[in-house]
C-alpha cells in the first residue's frame, strides 16, 4: 500500500492513543517508573504503545514495528526490514510528568533508511501535523487543515533568528551555541517533535538538539520539516538516516526552516 492509502487510518490510530494519554493526564493518577537508561516511562506511555502497536499490526501485518517501548531488536533483524513503523507513543514524557501539556504521539513510516510518512499528534490541543514524501506537510486542527511551509529567510540573512528552546532548559545553554546570541529570539516549547513542528510551520527558524535522543524522536519530524521546505540535519549538515547502526541513538542535530542559510557559520557547534 502507498503511504497516502494509509495516512488517514494512521492518524486515527495516533488520535486514539492521544485521547488515552489525555485521559490519563487529566486524571493525574498515572504510574511512573525509570527505565534501564535512566529515562522515565509512565502508564500513559505504555497504554499508548499498546494501542498503536496493536492497531498498526492489524492494519499492516506485513510491516514490522520499532517502538521506543520495545526497542530491543538487534540490527541483524532490523537490517532485513525494507519498510517499518517507527513509533514514540509519548514524546515528551518529562513534560507529561511536569504537567506542561507539551507532549505528542509520533508515528513514522521508514523505507530504505529514510522516513516517507510522519504524524505528530498533540493530545492537549488535538492538533495533528503530518507529511508524506512528495505530497507536502500539513497541520490539521478539527475540520481546519492547511499546508505548512517553513519560513524561508533571504540567502544572506544572518540577523535575527527565532530559536526554539525547551521550557525546562536553561536558555543560555542554547544561546551559547549561536555565534550571534544577541540576535536570537527565543520561542519556548516542550517536546522535541513539537519544537521541530514549530520550525516546520514557520513559527521558529531553528531548533538545536545536543544530547541523547532516539530515532523514534525524529523520524516523523524529519519528513514533516523536509516536506515543509526545511531540513533536519546532523551537526555536519547531513540528513539523519535510520536503522543503519546497532545503536538507535541519534547524533546531535539541528532543525532549520531555511536550509539555504550558512548554518555552519551561524552555529558554534
Amino acid at each position: 500500500m502507498k503511504p497516502e492509502d494509509l495516512i488517514e487510518q494512521v492518524i486515527d490510530i495516533a488520535t486514539e492513543a492521544g485521547i488515552k494519554i489525555r485521559e490519563i493526564y487529566l486524571e493525574g493518577s498515572f504510574k511512573r517508573e525509570v527505565k534501564s537508561d535512566n529515562t522515565p516511562v509512565t502508564s500513559a506511555d505504555l497504554a499508548a504503545n499498546d494501542i498503536i502497536c496493536s492497531q498498526l499490526a492489524a492494519l499492516t501485518p506485513d510491516i514490522p514495528i520499532l517502538s521506543e517501548e520495545a526497542a530491543d531488536i538487534p540490527l541483524s533483524v532490523r537490517e532485513t526490514w525494507k519498510r517499518y513503523w517507527l513509533v514514540d507513543p509519548l514524546d515528551g514524557t518529562g513534560e507529561f510528568i511536569a504537567g506542561s501539556g507539551d507532549f505528542s504521539v509520533i508515528i513514522a513510516l521508514v523505507e530504505h533508511n529514510r522516513p516517507i510518512m510522519g504524524i505528530v499528534y498533540v493530545p492537549m490541543t488535538q492538533v495533528c501535523y503530518y507529511a508524506i514524501a512528495g505530497l507536502g506537510a500539513y497541520k490539521r486542527a478539527g475540520k481546519n487543515e492547511l499546508r505548512i511551509i517553513s519560513k524561508q529567510l533571504p540567502n544572506g540573512e544572518t540577523g535575527n533568528i527565532r530559536l526554539a528552546v525547551s521550557r525546562r532548559q536553561d536558555p543560555q545553554s542554547v544561546l551559547k551555541l549561536m555565534n550571534k546570541p544577541n540576535h536570537c529570539e527565543l520561542v519556548v516549547m516542550g517536546g522535541a517533535a513539537l519544537k521541530s513542528c514549530l520550525v516546520a510551520e514557520g513559527r521558529a527558524d531553528c531548533y538545536v538538539r545536543l544530547g541523547p535522543t532516539g530515532e523514534w524522536d525524529t523520524g516523523a519530524a524529519q519528513i514533516i520539516i523536509e516536506e515543509a521546505g526545511g531540513a533536519l540535519i546532523d551537526i555536519n549538515l547531513q540528513p539523519l538516516t535510520y536503522n543503519e547502526r546497532e545503536s538507535l541513538e541519534n547524533p546531535n542535530f539541528i532543525v532549520v526552516g531555511s536550509p539555504n542559510l550558512p548554518w555552519d557559520v551561524l552555529l558554534t557547534t
